[in-house]
């Protein structure tokens, strides 16, 4: 289990898909909606996770049609939000952004962007079985320990970074139109350069 966490401690410094939507939506939104949108990318993994041990996710490596079909819905997902950033009109910033976004829509975002990528689902199902025991209790058991602590530790570590990234992005922006402006068409091309990276992977990489 050591070896568990510290390798998946090290994985985490490695910038993904989630990272970067908690960032931005952070950024966005604040505090408060970056949380939310971690725990919903924590939602997403725990149900790739019980996929995992269900042996679902072995038909999204087994079938090139079912990783198509997830993936480019994945895709038709995060690019629909980046349009939707980019076409967004400046509203006059009296109030703190955090308000405008519910943080049920980050959650929402964050579990929907978590869950329709299959490399995630692929990820869990190649990652988890290394570190199961032969001769220790059920694997399946041994399988939901290992999902859900990689789940929980994966929270708390994106529940940190939107805590850091929003006590940063208050002393460095300030709340102007320029500035949400900006914000918003630059969360808009990071979630359409997402569906881009999503669009280009394949089951074998």
């Amino acid at each position: 289990m050591l070896s568990f966490i510290a390798i998946v401690l090290l994985l985490f410094l490695i910038p993904g898909p989630a990272v970067i939507i908690t960032v931005t939506q952070t950024l966005k939104g604040g505090k408060k909606n970056g949380i939310f949108t971690a725990l919903g990318i924590g939602l997403g993994d725990l149900v790739h996770t019980l996929a995992a041990v269900l042996g679902l996710s072995a038909i999204l490596m087994n079938s090139a049609t079912a990783f198509e079909v997830v993936k480019y819905i994945g895709v038709a997902y995060l690019v629909y939000l980046g349009i939707q950033m980019l076409l967004t009109k400046p509203q006059k910033l009296e109030k703190p952004t955090v308000e405008q976004s519910p943080a049920s829509t980050s959650f929402r975002q964050g579990f929907l962007a978590e869950i329709l990528n299959p490399k995630t689902a692929l990820f869990f199902l190649a990652f988890l079985p290394q570190f199961v025991q032969p001769n220790g209790q059920s694997v399946t058991v041994q399988l939901l320990i290992l999902g859900i602590t990689f789940v929980v530790l994966s929270a708390l570590y994106t529940i940190l970074l939107a805590i850091i990234t929003s006590f940063i992005g208050e002393k460095i922006f300030t709340r102007t139109n320029s500035s949400s402006r900006w914000l918003e068409k630059a969360v808009g091309f990071v979630y359409i350069g997402l569906g881009v990276k999503l669009a280009l992977q394949t089951q074998s990489r």
